[in-house]
């Protein structure tokens, strides 16, 4: 995990040295995309597909044991965490070191807001806003605002909120 390591020893002004680290690193890292430091992952994003222009901000962690996909113009906020591995309910399995792996699925134009859990093998649908604190454990679709734990759909996003935002302020 040297790779890692040096990528969060970078300077954080140096985004083209940081953009080349990333891209050596991920399977996929898109135009325009950028990682806050510190970032955390089991396999430096080998995994990971990261589209155009997303955003992360400090503290991401990808438990990218298999693959993680993340649309383009996504936004994730302080300390996400996207988990790919699980284990058994058996503890006799897990004794024995089994482990297996489910892909993550994140659309396009998604804002994962501060401290959300994404558990193993949840798809999130494009235009959806996961808000702060959730531990997502199902699909959850597009175009909805969705929070709390287990995480569930409360709303959905429409024409509306394109134009007033922020109780009521117009755009």
């Amino acid at each position: 995990m040297c790779m890692l390591k040096d990528y969060n020893d970078t300077d954080p002004a140096d985004f083209v040295l940081r953009e080349n680290k990333l891209r050596e690193m991920f399977e996929y890292f898109g135009h325009g995309a950028y990682i806050e430091i510190p970032f955390r992952a089991n396999w430096a994003g080998k995994f990971v597909h990261f589209g155009e222009g997303c955003y992360a901000n400090f503290n991401l962690t990808l438990v990218d044991d298999t693959h993680i996909f993340i649309g383009d113009h996504t936004m994730l906020g302080p300390c996400v965490t996207i988990a790919t591995a699980t284990h058994p309910l058996s503890s006799v399995l897990r004794q024995k070191g089994a482990q297996y792996n489910k892909p993550v699925h994140i659309g396009n134009n998604c804002f994962i807001v501060s401290g959300v859990t994404i558990l193993p093998g949840v798809s999130i649908g494009d235009d959806t806003v996961i808000g702060a604190g959730s531990v997502v454990t199902k699909d959850i679709p597009s175009s909805v605002l969705a929070y709390g734990n287990p995480c569930r759909v409360i709303g959905s996003i429409d024409e509306n909120d394109e134009r007033f935002y922020d109780g009521g302020k117009a755009d």
